[in-house]
């Protein structure tokens, strides 16, 4: 199975440091975000790994290489102009092929175990849900007997990681160019096709100086 890092973003409210430095190359605990998630990425196994890139993208292409120091093999798609993360994915299906693929956020950080994510999935996508975090209290979506809903008033939601697998066919019908990735999921959820798991472990979404300290936090208290 292969892997996708989302790294395209520009990361306006990490200014000024996403001024000259890619989002996933900013580093938390002295080490790149991108890297934690390549060394992880290894360790459970995926070793062919696609990588999209956009603002300051040489610059990733630059620091990682064809991914031989990690153990893994990275292919780049480069965009020209910012296609959202549903374009993005699209864009790059080419080099993904025709199976289910694993696809994490460039500009988060955890200590989950990817390997529990080789098992095939029964539908189109399969989402890692997270608890609720200070910053988006309402969260995302529900997670009932194993598969998840679009988030329905007074009860009980959890926050999408940004680590999912995704099979091409949910991309069926898309056109190249921008667009987001949530309507393509809550289709796929009315039609019963989006199955999830709570994360087990540790995760910050790394959107902020003050959400960059807190991981910086849980990597030294690993350490």
């Amino acid at each position: 199975m292969k892997a996708m890092i989302l790294a395209a973003g520009k990361g306006e409210r990490m200014r000024p440091l996403t001024l000259t430095t890619p989002k996933p190359l900013i580093r938390a605990g002295g080490v790149p975000l991108i890297e934690y998630h390549l060394r992880a990425l290894a360790a459970a196994g995926f070793t062919e790994i696609v990588i999209n890139h956009a603002w300051l993208g040489q610059q990733i292409e630059d620091y990682l290489g064809d991914g031989s120091r990690y153990g893994v093999h990275i292919q780049y798609s480069p965009e020209g102009e910012p296609l959202e993360t549903g374009g993005g994915i699209f864009r790059a299906l080419p080099l993904l092929g025709d199976e289910a693929f694993v696809v994490v956020n460039g500009d988060i950080w955890t200590d989950y175990d990817f390997s529990v994510l080789h098992q095939p999935i029964a539908g189109l996508a399969h989402l890692v849900l997270a608890n609720n975090p200070d910053h988006h209290p309402a969260g995302d979506f529900q997670l009932i007997d194993g598969q998840v809903r679009d988030a329905q008033p007074d009860v009980a939601t959890l926050t999408y990681s940004g680590i999912a697998v995704l099979h091409p066919q949910l991309f069926e019908g898309c056109s190249a160019g921008a667009f987001k990735l949530a309507p393509l999921l809550r289709t796929a959820m009315a039609n019963g096709q989006v199955s999830g798991e709570r994360l087990n472990g540790q995760w910050v979404d790394v959107g902020t100086h003050e959400r960059l300290a807190q991981a910086e936090t849980l990597i030294e208290a690993r350490r």
